[in-house]
């Protein structure tokens, strides 16, 4: 009895089980998703920043020159990382007016093709951010060398970012042709 009550508040609450990756994406998909429990926490960490920033600032007068850039780098990182999340669990925006109205195959094949359209644009993107990336790390004597944000701390996130960026769309590439393979075979 107290089961089913606990089982209709849940319920109705919306509370569900977490599906995590779908199967077609394969250990790329685990890996992704678990590594998304490490993003979903460093906004937790962005948040005590900004809370300490804030007592800082307005409570004793003295503000950091650290916190506005490293919570902008942190909540950008985890929203490009949100992509690379999205794909793997299959909760990417898709048009379902055409997808819900046709069959099981058909939708295995419309899956393929959106999973090879998408692993072809998605590597059209990572060449241009490869591009950033070798402007933001590199001199032209080709030496490691990070792009700075100019500020009074000066960190280097751009450079941090654009790295980034280009990591996560190489893996979303990726991610997208194990899709499209695993659809192919018809694996789960």
């Amino acid at each position: 009895m107290a089961d089913d009550l606990d089982t209709k508040i849940e319920q109705a609450m919306g509370h569900h089980d977490d599906p995590g990756a779908i199967p077609e994406a394969g250990l790329l998909g685990k890996a992704i998703d678990k590594l998304g429990l490490i993003f979903a926490l460093s906004l937790i960490v962005s948040m005590l920043i900004l809370i300490n920033e804030v007592v800082l600032r307005y409570v004793f007068n003295s503000p950091t020159i650290w916190a506005h850039e490293t919570t902008i780098f942190i909540c950008g990182m985890v929203f490009i990382y949100g992509g690379l999340y999205c794909v793997a669990r299959d909760q990417h925006i898709r048009v379902v007016l055409i997808y819900d109205a046709v069959s099981d195959k058909w939708r295995r094949i419309m899956n393929i093709v959106i999973s090879v359209v998408s692993a072809l644009a998605s590597l059209i993107f990572a060449w241009a951010a490869w591009l950033m990336v070798q402007r933001a790390a590199f001199s032209p004597d080709g030496a490691v060398r990070l792009e700075r944000s100019g500020s009074a701390w000066d960190p280097v996130y751009p450079g941090l970012t654009k790295i980034g960026l280009f990591l996560i769309l190489a893996v979303i590439s990726l991610q997208f042709l194990v899709l499209a393979y695993n659809y192919t075979k018809g694996r789960k």
